[in-house]
């Protein structure tokens, strides 16, 4: 009896579906249109991340060590750095290899090049190049460093800076910039749903209206809650599903377009790739989207305006 009312239930929601012609497009445009801005939401905060992402590799903090520092001492620093959890690694740079990447950054200035020869002596020190693996543990570092900056073999300090207080407030920034996207990503994402619903929820009710006399009818005859409410879930899920199968074909040939685009504009992403790469969880997320928000509207439409 249970798997005859569920049979019965499905083959009156595909009946109305497709009987209900008008409707189902409408609500149908709606939903695409709905779903096409959780989609691009999604593609939106990829790009974000993306950005934020380049922006975390290129902060980092510089140790710049005293003229005549011995490498021993350096490198038992570099040890105590990489063995911190806040640390994802650590590049030592020689003062040989300072001076020669300075050269070759000044190359065609043959003026400052010639006062570097001149001095008869290399003025660069050692240092190393600390990446974080996120930028507010950078406080955490540069205080270790603090701690330790008296750590040699005489007893005499080894480093001659910390460029962390120089960059603290670009960290600082970064920081808040980063907390404050996750943030509003979430919450426009919530937003986006809450909205879907309620014009999926209004659309819906047009259909639900023109079945009223047959809703009657099923009254009159016993026919339970769920029963009645059924088909019209289906028919909203199917709203949904197919809605979702039109916005991922259609953002096939829009992601296409905007792929050399978000390349040039975006710190190299293209968002064609992207799509592609991420098809899978794309089409999950849109799917299940729609599904749902389909159903769910088209269940509260039915319990609240057919009083079933």
């Amino acid at each position: 009896m249970f798997w005859t009312s569920v049979k019965r239930i499905f083959r009156s929601g595909f009946v109305s579906f497709w009987r209900n012609g008008f409707v189902s497009v409408s609500a149908m445009l709606v939903m695409v249109i709905t779903l096409s801005v959780i989609a691009g939401t999604i593609f939106l905060g990829a790009i974000l991340n993306s950005s934020l992402q380049e922006i975390r590799n290129k902060v980092d903090v510089n140790v710049y060590f005293v003229q005549g520092a011995a490498e021993s001492d350096i490198f038992a620093l570099e040890k105590s750095l990489q063995a911190l959890p806040e640390v994802q690694n650590v590049t030592y740079t020689s003062a040989d290899q300072a001076a020669a990447d300075f050269k070759a950054k000044h190359q065609n200035d043959q003026i400052t090049l010639q006062a570097f020869d001149e001095l008869g002596y290399n003025p660069l020190g050692a240092s190393l190049n600390i990446k974080a693996k996120d930028p507010s543990q950078y406080e955490g570092i540069a205080n270790f460093l603090n701690s330790a900056s008296s750590a040699s073999a005489n007893g005499s300090s080894i480093i001659d800076k910390v460029n962390y207080y120089d960059n603290k407030a670009a960290i600082d920034s970064l920081s808040k910039l980063i907390d404050s996207a996750n943030k509003l990503g979430f919450a426009l994402t919530v937003f986006l749903v809450v909205i879907s619903i309620l014009i999926t929820y209004n659309t819906i009710r047009l259909s639900i209206f023109m079945s009223k006399e047959e809703i009657s009818v099923m009254r009159l005859v016993g026919a339970s809650r769920s029963y009645i409410r059924g088909p019209f879930v289906v028919s909203g899920a199917m709203y949904g599903l197919f809605s979702a199968v039109i916005t991922l074909v259609l953002f096939y040939p829009v992601t296409l377009w905007l792929g050399k685009v978000t390349s040039n504009f975006f710190i190299g992403l293209n968002i064609f790739d992207y799509y592609m790469s991420n098809f899978g969880e794309i089409f999950l997320v849109i799917v299940f989207s729609g599904i749902f928000i389909g159903a769910f509207s088209s269940y509260l439409a039915a319990r609240k305006h057919l009083k079933v």
